[in-house]
């Protein structure tokens, strides 16, 4: 390990040690580290920071740029204590406007081709395996990706068919009970995995080949290559995105509601607490996702107008 990996060991610990999560930071700040030392320094400066930060690999309008700078900042104001000549990147430097982006909603003929594309895409079985049975757990849960890279295998409840997602996003955790084909299918995969790592050195469910946990950025990058090669979406005015299966699951379930003639605003907190959110209001945000589900929504307002 290098000395710079060891000051990027020591900073996480330090910020955990006092309570921070650094869910971005952990996952972000050893692709900087090792980008300092492809260009042999181990000193931060505001050129190297822009340079990483910038790299094409991430569209400039996302927040992500932003956040990589984010992580950079709050380790090179560590780094700065043992390196004088450490520059800490001001403020404003990089910035993004959040923007609403209409989501992507995917049908279920949509992700069975993603799931049907990833053997062609991928021919290592257990890396094969692993992401389609990613990409059908998040449609079919509606969790968020860095959840289910995070599962262990602790976290599912055979018998209950119950998963458990534990100190997700604002430190909450839930439990998240599962249709039985859902069950099957982890069940699957989990024996599958068992066969062809013997001693993974993670304690994650979804494995890497070499018995390490699934890389965010890796899963990421291979989505989206494989909505380009199964023409997903081709042609819509949303590119779909993998955050986009979070929010048709939520679509879709209220749509179900409405069909059913439920009654949703009683059954939203519900929903609310099984996606993890803070409260109701960041679930009606949904509402406007998809025309079908407005439709629904207009319908049943104006239904209860003419009494």
């Amino acid at each position: 390990m290098s000395t710079l990996s060891q000051h990027l060991e020591d900073y996480l610990r330090l910020r955990r040690g006092l309570g921070h999560q650094l869910a971005d930071s952990a996952r972000l700040l050893p692709s900087f580290v090792e980008h300092l030392e492809v260009h042999g320094t181990s000193t931060i400066t505001v050129d190297t920071a822009l340079s990483w930060v910038q790299r094409p690999d991430a569209d400039p309008t996302s927040s992500v740029w932003l956040r990589r700078m984010t992580a950079v900042r709050g380790f090179a104001r560590y780094m700065s204590g043992l390196d004088p000549e450490t520059e800490i990147p001001p403020l404003g430097l990089v910035t993004f406007r959040k923007r609403w982006r209409a989501p992507f909603i995917y049908s279920e003929s949509e992700v069975v081709a993603l799931m049907e594309g990833i053997p062609g895409l991928i021919p290592t079985p257990l890396r094969a395996a692993t992401f389609q049975t990613m990409i059908g757990l998040l449609a079919a849960s509606g969790m968020r990706v860095g959840e289910a890279i995070a599962l262990r295998r602790a976290d599912i409840d055979w018998a209950e068919g119950v998963l458990v997602v534990r100190g997700a996003k604002f430190n909450k955790s839930r439990e998240l009970p599962l249709d039985p084909s859902t069950v099957e299918a982890l069940s699957t995969y989990a024996l599958l995995r068992d066969r062809a790592v013997a001693e993974p050195s993670s304690p994650t469910f979804f494995l890497s080949r070499k018995g390490t946990a699934v890389i965010y950025s890796d899963f990421s990058v291979k989505f989206r290559e494989l909505v380009r090669v199964t023409g997903v979406g081709s042609g819509s005015p949303a590119s779909p995105r993998v955050h986009d299966l979070r929010h048709s699951f939520a679509v879709k379930t209220l749509i179900g509601w409405y069909r059913e003639d439920q009654d949703v605003g009683a059954l939203l907190p519900r929903l609310s607490t099984y996606l993890g959110h803070l409260s109701p209001g960041h679930t009606y945000w949904y509402l406007s996702a998809a025309p079908e589900l407005l439709e629904l929504a207009g319908a049943r307002l104006e239904k209860r107008t003419r009494r």
